[in-house]
């Protein structure tokens, strides 16, 4: 009895195991190829860009000082406000001034009379000598009489229109069209000329982006800039960029490189470029950042691939390429930016393979696998659009 329990045991164990592997083997008898969804690259025209934060500043900028001294007598805008070129802003005490320029005028009418008198010796000398009752020398004197009564006029017209244009200097206007800060000084203060300031006013259509670039972009920009005929610093070829704000919800804005600096920054080896932007509405201001795009490449027949058909092998980047026969093969491929929603394929592809773009993981090289194709769209799904 004792040897027959154990052998029914192991009888039993050994047709169990015999039942599990029945199964397996059948299942692995049965498996095919493995599917996956394959499709052909988007091959399209591409305009690459590149992406740089910056900052926006006035076209024009002015500290107002006064050109005369004097007290300040009335401020005549509105802190914050929108000005136009000519607009009065301040008036310094004009009283000196106007009691300046009127004796000005009153010395200029003296010193006319003085010619008017020695224009009237001189003609009476100049008769007087022809009769032979006045020697030559008399004539002279008159002569000289005249000409400094002359000089004299000149030189009262000079202070007279200087005492003008010091009263004209009492009313500060506003140089050009732009938005005035607050008013640094009240009425009644002291203003000491070409000293003392006011205000400050900045233009805001157009207004300016400036950013900077490295040597391989500048040399980049600058072949494109030659290619439209003129200079990546005067001009910039008309080069088009568009600007995001920090706040999404604006709007992007576009503009157009007009103008680079003479030489690369030796500590920075950088470059700074200016794109000057339309501001109608006003709504960008001096000081803002923003994130400029700017094209990176003159237009070509890009590769496209999603980015679920890119694997990594080790160090470098593969996509797999179905062949006639089925057969998965590897191939290196060199990385781009992220365009219309997919990845540009810089190098590696001619656009005409057959890749896996779905089922990476039940594939490696050397596989024969179940393929089915699809079309890919030129933009894919949800893709924002083309930087």
């Amino acid at each position: 009895m004792r040897l027959t329990v154990p052998a029914r045991r192991g009888f039993y164990a050994l047709a169990t195991a015999s039942t599990l592997l029945l199964p397996i083997s059948g299942a692995l008898a049965q498996a095919g190829p493995p599917p996956v969804t394959v499709a052909k690259p988007v091959v399209r025209e591409l305009v690459e860009d590149d992406e740089f934060i910056g900052r926006f500043e006035a076209v024009d900028e002015v500290s107002i000082r006064a050109r005369v001294g004097g007290y300040l007598d009335a401020i005549h805008f509105t802190d914050g406000a929108i000005v136009k070129k000519g607009d009065l802003l301040f008036t310094i005490d004009q009283r000196p001034y106007q009691l300046a320029l009127t004796q000005a005028k009153a010395e200029l009418e003296v010193a006319r009379t003085r010619v008017k008198f020695a224009s009237q010796q001189l003609d009476r000398a100049e008769a007087l000598v022809k009769n032979g009752n006045i020697p030559a020398s008399t004539l002279d004197d008159r002569r000289r009489e005249f000409l400094a009564a002359q000089a004299d006029v000149s030189g009262a017209e000079a202070a007279a229109a200087n005492a003008a244009v010091n009263l004209e200097f009492t009313e500060i206007r506003a140089p050009f069209d732009g938005r005035i800060d607050r008013h640094l000084l009240s009425v009644g203060n002291l203003v000491q000329a070409d000293q003392t300031e006011l205000t400050t006013i900045v233009a805001l259509d157009p207004i300016d982006f400036y950013f900077d670039v490295d040597e391989r972009e500048f040399l980049a920009y600058s072949r494109d800039a030659r290619q439209s005929g003129t200079s990546l610093q005067q001009g910039a070829g008309g080069i088009k960029v568009s600007i995001q704000l920090a706040d999404k919800a604006e709007p992007p804005v576009t503009g157009e490189l007009d103008f680079g600096e003479n030489r690369i920054d030796r500590e920075t080896g950088t470059m700074r470029l200016r794109a000057r932007v339309p501001n109608p509405d006003l709504v960008l201001t001096p000081g803002l950042f923003g994130r400029v795009n700017i094209r990176g490449s003159l237009p070509y027949q890009g590769v496209l691939v999603p980015d679920d058909a890119v694997a990594a092998d080790q160090d470098r980047r593969i996509v797999y390429v179905v062949g006639g026969d089925n057969k998965v093969s590897a191939k290196p491929v060199r990385l781009g930016p992220k365009l219309y929603g997919y990845r540009v394929i810089r190098s590696g592809l001619k656009g005409d393979e057959t890749l896996v773009v779905n089922g990476l993981m039940r594939v490696r090289p050397g596989v024969t696998v179940t393929p089915t194709l699809v079309t890919l769209p030129p933009e894919a799904a949800g893709a924002e659009s083309a930087q």
